[in-house]
């Protein structure tokens, strides 16, 4: 028998089942996506430390001269979380906030910016994996 609108009140009903069974699949579906797309944490071994040591390398070794005149050295995980004479220069899980950032991104003074005179900088994609790596924690990975 057929409604108002020409459908059959079976062709309805069926249509109503088969969306109801089908919506719970949708949604695994959906969540096994989601699952499978998770996101690599950045590595400070195989990421961050080659970054630090081509691009800061250079003034940030133990007897570099930016070592020399800030205290800060990246021979290691530990000299690098110690940061420099005044303090550390990373919080971890918090990159806003961090002092090497700052340096790096262009939100210090001119003066003082990182790589110096703009020797050998760091790409933007490779301030964003800094970024992330400090916001994911800054672990030694």
């Amino acid at each position: 028998m057929m409604d108002g609108d020409g459908w059959s009140n079976n062709f309805k009903e069926i249509i109503v089942f088969r969306a109801g069974l089908l919506l719970p699949l949708l949604l695994m579906q959906l969540t096994i996506t989601a699952c499978s797309q998770q996101i690599v944490p950045v590595s400070y071994r195989q990421d961050i430390a080659p970054l630090l040591a081509e691009h800061c390398g250079r003034c940030h070794q133990l007897d570099g001269n930016g070592t020399r005149k800030s205290g800060f050295a990246m021979d290691s995980y530990e000299q690098l979380l110690k940061g420099t004479r005044f303090g550390p220069i990373i919080k971890p899980g918090a990159a806003t906030a961090s002092t090497l950032m700052s340096l790096i991104d262009g939100r210090a003074d001119p003066a003082i910016r990182m790589p110096p005179d703009n020797h050998n900088p760091l790409a933007p994609e490779q301030i964003s994996l800094i970024r992330r790596w400090i916001d994911e924690g800054a672990k030694n990975n």
